[in-house]
């Protein structure tokens, strides 16, 4: 007989586990889908170099899931389940410019803001985060809710009544303002464009992208708030502690088995056959995937959806490629500014300046001459991760072209793929640009491993194009307009479909946004409709 369970779920990255397990807490029988043969997504711990070296092969930094209501609502289960954080209550960020000069951040924003050249930006660095944390309930339920939903109007008149019309027009015009231009209309000095506009990557923006002048007030706050939390012994045990999570609940878990389509009587979704297996669903099927792979796959085509919403699909823009370059080496590097010793992630850059310069060459097809480098030193916070006295990078790359067209410096021979010689060669330009701000890396280097964008489709196919955030994150394809904006809802046009992850609002990271409100509203539902 073929099993039926209340909810299917495809998809086992963070938004999927968090709405299997919330479903399956509250009294759900729920089965999970997996096409990879792990549980986790871009989620993952392994020896990428040498034996003893543990690497958060993708994703590792957590602030966005500690301070989210996944977090809140599954976070002390996690934590019986073996999950343990390792923070700072110090320096958590970084940033090393090609001239040597540091600004860092601390918990402290008192002390990050001594730190600016002009008193007056010190000034308005702490007011502006003063304001969006007096607004955090408000703005955290606008951009972490149903943008289209009744419920988030109360928010809307949470702001008015709080910033009254003038100021919540502020907060209009920082959503259409870019990274860069927001830091030079606010600040007289570079040190905060330089400290928080290459954290725009990480949104899958660039600093001359409209979004980014409410992303970085965001992004420092949290990071002020709740720091640079990594699980203990790897990012794997967060996904351990799910997996104990979810059988301890009795979810259905099946992975190898990708979700080839799904299956419907009546123009509504009953369930979902993947190779070798159909299982029925009685109420919901979450779908954890791309516009493109929904809309153009998972549904036949001749399900009467509107034709504005696959043609819409097909329209979808994916953005910018990422590598990840992991590094052994026999001790922590020897910086030339030792302050970046204890920073747990630093980033190489000039700020707008140099970043939207790499940005534009990736989107042009071309490799960087000087890319922006996420260095993460995640040993810093977690020792048991290294041999004693040894030390691991955690290099992330996130501006990148996926068929490279050419070299920007002149150096490399792109031919439209990534080949062996091209990510070598790629891999000692980064190191080099490492080496300048820290001389004894050559000497300190055991081995490297690449996982180049060609790997991260071949792990994960919402990874389209090298993209590991779902697609372009930009304005018109964010807040009211995520995924489609024929379709910018979570519920789709199918009844009983429900689309999460990180194509749908509000976007791309661990905060497990999607997942919860659609397992928050199903809940909800279900309850109200046994109470009638």
């Amino acid at each position: 007989m073929t099993p039926t369970f209340d909810a299917v779920v495809i998809g086992s990255g963070v938004n999927g586990l968090v709405a299997a397990a919330q479903l399956a807490k509250d009294g759900w029988s729920v089965a999970l889908v997996e096409g990879s043969d792990r549980l986790g997504g871009f989620i993952a711990t392994e020896e990428r170099t040498l034996p003893g070296y543990l690497h958060d092969t993708y994703s590792s930094w957590h602030p966005l899931f500690v301070s989210g209501g996944a977090y809140a609502a599954l976070g002390e289960d996690l934590h019986r389940h073996g999950l343990e954080y390792r923070n700072t209550d110090g320096l958590i960020t970084g940033t090393v410019t090609d001239e040597g000069r540091v600004v860092l951040a601390h918990r402290d924003p008192a002390a990050t803001a001594e730190m600016f050249g002009h008193s007056e930006d010190r000034t308005a660095y702490l007011t502006l985060l003063q304001r969006f944390l007096d607004n955090a309930d408000a703005l955290g339920g606008i951009l972490g809710g149903e943008p289209r939903s009744p419920r988030v109007l109360r928010h809307v008149v949470k702001l008015l009544r709080r910033e009254r019309f003038s100021g919540t027009e502020e907060w209009l015009r920082a959503t259409v303002t870019s990274g860069r231009s927001y830091c030079r209309g606010t600040f007289r000095g570079d040190e905060p464009d330089v400290l928080w506009t290459p954290w725009l990557l990480h949104a899958g923006l660039s600093p001359d992208h409209a979004l980014g002048g409410l992303m970085l007030p965001l992004m420092a706050a949290t990071l002020h708030g709740f720091g640079m939390p990594v699980v203990a012994g790897g990012a794997r045990n967060f996904v351990r502690a799910f997996e104990a999570l979810l059988g301890e609940l009795g979810v259905h878990v099946s992975t190898g088995r990708p979700a080839e389509r799904l299956l419907l009587t009546d123009g509504r979704v009953m369930g979902v056959a993947t190779d070798g297996e159909t299982l029925r669903a009685r109420h919901a099927v979450l779908a954890s995937v791309t516009p493109t792979a929904l809309y153009g796959e998972l549904l036949p085509q001749d399900v009467p959806v509107p034709p504005t919403i696959r043609h819409e699909a097909t329209r979808y823009r994916y953005g910018r490629a990422a590598m990840q370059l992991h590094v052994a080496l026999s001790a922590p590097l020897g910086w030339r500014d030792a302050r970046l010793t204890g920073v747990p992630l630093v980033h190489l850059s000039d700020g707008s300046a140099s970043t939207a310069i790499a940005c534009a060459e990736a989107e042009a097809g071309l490799l960087p001459r000087r890319p922006t480098l996420v260095v993460g030193q995640q040993y810093v916070l977690d020792p048991s991760r290294v041999p004693d006295g040894a030390a691991t990078l955690w290099i992330q790359l996130q501006e990148l072209p996926y068929k490279p067209t050419g070299d920007a410096a002149g150096e490399l021979d792109a031919q439209g793929r990534w080949t062996k010689e091209l990510t070598e060669g790629y891999v000692q330009r980064v190191l080099a640009r490492i080496a300048l701000h820290a001389p004894d890396l050559p000497e300190k280097l055991l081995a490297w491993d690449a996982v180049t964008p060609s790997d991260l489709v071949a792990h994960n196919p919402n990874a389209v194009n090298g993209d590991p955030y779902g697609g372009s994150a930009e304005l018109d394809q964010a807040l009211l307009w995520r995924p489609l904006p024929g379709a910018a809802r979570h519920a789709t046009p199918v009844p009983g479909l429900w689309h999460i992850g990180a194509s749908t609002h509000p976007g791309p990271g661990l905060g497990a946004g999607s997942g919860h409100l659609v397992a928050q509203h199903l809940i909800r539902t279900r309850h109200r409709s046994s109470r009638r």
